[in-house]
């Protein structure tokens, strides 16, 4: 199986799928790479976004058994054993848009277990899946999703913008930290390029885009943020360089008004 370009995570993707075959036996429809692997844009730094797609809710024994094998994985001798993200999706669930936002049991990046999050079950990770999503066994994940239009796409995307920036807005100090100020930096970038193109893309993509597109103001901004994405482990524990964090919060204000001049937002949402 070789996935991605890197031995020894195709090693640890293996290992991963392997141990849950063996969990989940015939309920188990498929397990797919979807994120940065998917759309392109990864490196040495990318999180490792999976799906996984079981016959229906899972089972507390079978909950359990996953438990125990995640934290197994997560201290395997490989970075990419920490670097694991991703949920594991009922057919039904992941099948149709009317049921985003039901929580699933997610395995959160830099941790070893399972918890209740809708965080993967977006119309955006459908639509990667679908589009793009790698194989590691079972169904083609092409076959598991139902269309998803470009109007549907920017929707939820337009939302996240609003939304989400208010939430950074309101509690900045939450975010204030060396980690979020490039993760919110590069995500405003794709999500805005995302909007645009109603496509989902790479975060490398949608910065390219919007230092060539955007306001030269942000040039420095981006580059720093990129610069930034190394070792998150470490830079979600130290501080936001101060002037950073001040230019990202004014970047995330820019963004939500250009998301409504662009037609992703009606006028008033943005206030």
């Amino acid at each position: 199986m070789t996935p991605t370009p890197y031995a020894d995570l195709n090693g640890i993707l293996l290992e991963f799928v392997k141990a849950t075959q063996s969990v989940l036996g015939d309920t188990l429809v498929a397990a797919c790479l979807q994120g940065s692997f998917a759309t392109g844009g990864f490196d040495q730094h990318s999180d490792v976004d999976f799906v996984v797609v079981v016959e229906e809710e899972l089972s507390v024994w079978q909950v359990q058994a996953l438990q125990g094998m995640h934290e197994r994985l997560y201290h395997l001798p490989c970075p990419w054993a920490q670097h694991l993200e991703g949920s594991y999706f009922p057919r039904p669930v992941l099948k149709s848009c009317a049921r985003v936002g039901e929580p699933l049991w997610y395995l959160e990046h830099g941790h070893d277990s399972l918890t209740r999050s809708n965080h993967c079950n977006t119309a955006v990770v459908r639509w990667v899946v679908r589009e793009h999503g790698v194989a590691l066994a079972g169904a083609d994940p092409a076959w598991l999703v139902d269309p998803i239009s470009p109007a549907m796409l920017r929707q939820e995307i337009a939302a996240t913008i609003r939304d989400w920036g208010r939430e950074i807005l309101a509690e900045p100090d939450r975010f204030s930290n060396r980690f979020y100020q490039s993760f919110i930096v590069l995500s405003y970038c794709r999500m805005l390029h995302d909007l645009e193109t109603g496509r989902i893309q790479s975060k490398r993509a949608g910065a390219t885009w919007a230092q060539a597109t955007l306001d030269a103001t942000w040039v420095g901004l981006i580059d720093r943020a990129w610069g930034g994405r190394p070792n998150p482990a470490a830079s979600i524990r130290q501080p936001a360089d101060p002037d950073d964090f001040r230019l990202t919060l004014a970047f995330v204000e820019y963004v939500i008004k250009q998301a409504t001049a662009r037609g992703g937002l009606a006028a008033t949402d943005h206030r």
